[in-house]
């Protein structure tokens, strides 16, 4: 046998001995205080799979970890990009992959955290292939988002793929926008790309969800908002005015306040609103996660010690 191809055993060997540790589950359940308590029992660094907390412009609206959390463990993936910078899944998951691999140099066990499950599929799984497709249709469909609004674009979705249609949250003019792309710029349905196998990591995966009664998790949502407006989130949302438009402020605590702004909206309405929405985000969240059936469910209150046992009974 060349030796080209017993090097690469002994290196695929080595890696599957690696345990990529992935925390997922709703916002606002506690995962990143969670995942910093792994990241000290097993003494190794965390990545962010929390596709809002990329950006470094937007830290109370997204819940960051905060400055004395990022300071307890390492952290990859955090605030590392800016708004006006184009970053894809597919970005993220060459960035965090080659990451991983790093890490798993010099440890055992990495831990992935976030509640973006198109995020954590990346890693974990994944993503399809898509073929590439031209700029200018991209522009052109974002002229008639601007024009016409979200409601065009649905219909047009729903005319080219209506199978696709009926999965999409509608509301997310980023998936929206991104299959309409595929299915004009390829001439095929977006749904025709996503039954393609999934990939096979070299390490193992190990998933642990957190959660809690449905009236629970939306309690701690609505006292998360009340914090954020605390820490100064109409500032943080008042700087950012001038770049509303870009996709990476198109999220839930920050165009409610430029709704406020624009006088659309007063500010206890725009509050209220940021709960609606971010409880039904959390509702999808809960949805996407329960769907896979490798998470071992935990409640939000569980002892970390039945956490860790968990993770060591399932570690290679």
């Amino acid at each position: 046998m060349p030796n080209s191809v017993i090097n690469a055993e002994r290196i695929y060997t080595m890696r599957m001995n690696k345990n990529l540790i992935v925390v997922v589950g709703p916002t606002a359940i506690g995962k990143t205080s969670l995942s910093i308590e792994l990241a000290k029992y097993f003494d190794c660094e965390i990545i962010s799979a929390d596709s809002r907390q990329f950006y470094k412009e937007m830290s109370i609206g997204t819940a960051a970890p905060s400055p004395d959390e990022l300071k307890q463990a390492r952290h990859h993936c955090i605030q590392h990009m800016s708004i006006n910078n184009e970053y894809s899944v597919g970005d993220f998951e060459k960035d965090a992959l080659d990451i991983i691999n790093n890490l798993f140099k010099n440890n055992d066990y990495a831990i992935l955290v976030g509640g973006s499950g198109l995020y954590i599929d990346a890693i974990t799984k994944g993503l399809d292939f898509f073929p590439e497709i031209d700029i200018a249709i991209r522009q052109q469909l974002q002229k008639e988002y601007d024009d016409k609004g979200i409601e065009n674009l649905q219909q047009q979705l729903k005319a080219l793929d209506p199978l696709y249609y009926e999965k999409v949250d509608l509301n997310n003019t980023h998936r929206v926008m991104r299959a309409l792309e595929v299915c004009i710029g390829s001439g095929e349905s977006y749904s025709s790309f996503l039954t393609k196998p999934r990939k096979k990591r070299p390490f193992n995966i190990i998933k642990v969800g957190i959660t809690a009664a449905r009236q629970i998790i939306y309690d701690r949502i609505n006292q998360r908002v009340e914090l954020m407006v605390e820490a100064g989130l109409l500032d943080e949302v008042k700087n950012l005015y001038p770049y509303k438009s870009l996709n990476a402020l198109n999220t839930v605590g920050y165009k409610e306040i430029f709704k406020h702004l624009d006088k659309e909206w007063d500010l206890d309405f725009a509050l209220s609103e940021i709960k609606k929405n971010t409880r039904r985000f959390a509702k999808r969240q809960i949805t996407w996660f329960k769907k896979d059936l490798e998470i071992q469910w935990y409640d939000y209150k569980e002892d970390i010690q039945s956490i860790t046992n968990y993770i060591k009974k399932s570690s290679l």
